[in-house]
């Protein structure tokens, strides 16, 4: 029984983490803010009834799920369709669980109702429509990216995918605007140098030399990085690989990024605190990280058809060893 006392003890303080930081942004007790506590509050007391009384032998069952809150919150909605945060964040569930169709509708309802002013929801729907084409930005994505740095010029997010899209479009100078102005920003000397070396390809330029790398910091995770025969076939030996570490719930921006070459195969890579994309936003700051290897056809970290990669999920336990083989090919 300590198991499931644990977990419920668990949801609650999940609940907390939601609940806190809607409260201090709304400075009230709004509907959404109460019906997330009822939802998730309800949820952990059926868990601990259904499953956590004495006598109640464990194992698989019937218990409330993700599902039903989400389908709850849906319902609450309908009744109370002018939440703009509300549908934000009907939107967000539904991202997380790769349920795009359903994540692009709801931000859409929040775009309408917020006359397109906010920046971040109109990167959330952009980034929605660019998942559910498996990393293919579309050109109502672009469109959207553009709208947001109107609104939000320095927005990292913003500004990496409106410049990959403008390079796609053959835009070349204003994806090295774009991307010159994300490298201003404070990222990591090896980020600067990916984002430097693409610059300078775009405006014509010779590669930019090595910028001093920071003395490297106790591993986080370390990959032993394959290639699949198959995927070694289809791609050429000068090919570009990146190493991509991000948020399952919310994969843009990455929170670390690392270029490498194919012909490196098989390779070691450490992933620590310095290769974070962001700074404030380490990787020993998350609980665990999706990481993708991607190898790419047009040397941009930006996903395309005919790429190939593979991913794992991995905790965040300093020196973690884990193999990793890229051996998915992205339609």
């Amino acid at each position: 029984m300590t198991f499931w006392m644990v977990l419920v003890v668990l949801c609650l303080i999940a609940l907390a983490f939601v609940v806190l930081p809607l409260y201090k942004s709304a400075g009230r007790l709004t509907p959404l803010i109460a019906t997330i506590i009822v939802l998730a509050g309800g949820s952990a007391a059926a868990l601990y009834s259904e499953i956590g009384r004495p006598g109640v032998p464990s194992g698989a069952g019937s218990t409330p799920g993700t599902d039903e809150v989400v389908v709850s919150l849906a319902e609450r909605l309908e009744d109370n369709p002018g939440d703009v945060d509300g549908w934000v964040l009907l939107g967000r569930s539904y991202q997380s669980m790769r349920q795009y169709d359903d994540a692009i509708a709801a931000f859409e309802k929040a775009i309408e109702l917020e006359q397109g002013r906010n920046a971040q929801t109109l990167i959330s729907l952009a980034i929605a429509l660019t998942e559910s084409q498996g990393g293919e930005l579309p050109e109502r994505a672009s469109s959207l990216f553009e709208n947001a740095l109107a609104l939000e010029p320095n927005n990292s997010n913003a500004l990496f995918y409106a410049g990959s899209a403008a390079a796609r479009r053959g835009d070349t100078a204003l994806a090295a605007d774009r991307w010159e102005q994300l490298a201003e920003q404070g990222a990591p000397p090896e980020i600067r140098e990916t984002l430097q070396r693409q610059i300078n390809e775009w405006r014509g330029l010779a590669p930019p030399a090595a910028i001093p790398q920071p003395a490297a910091t106790d591993s986080i995770v370390s990959l032993n990085l394959s290639l699949s025969e198959e995927a070694a076939a289809a791609m050429p030996a000068n090919a570009r690989v990146f190493v991509i570490a991000r948020d399952p719930m919310q994969p843009s921006p990455p929170i670390a990024v690392t270029p490498h070459q194919l012909a490196e195969l098989p390779l070691r890579v450490d992933l620590d605190d310095s290769n974070a994309m962001v700074a404030g936003r380490p990787l020993s700051g998350f609980a665990e990280f999706e990481v993708v290897a991607r190898v790419s056809l047009s040397g941009s970290p930006a996903a395309k058809s005919g790429d190939w990669s593979g991913s794992l999920i991995v905790s965040a336990n300093s020196g973690q060893t884990v193999d990793l083989v890229i051996d998915q090919k992205i339609p």
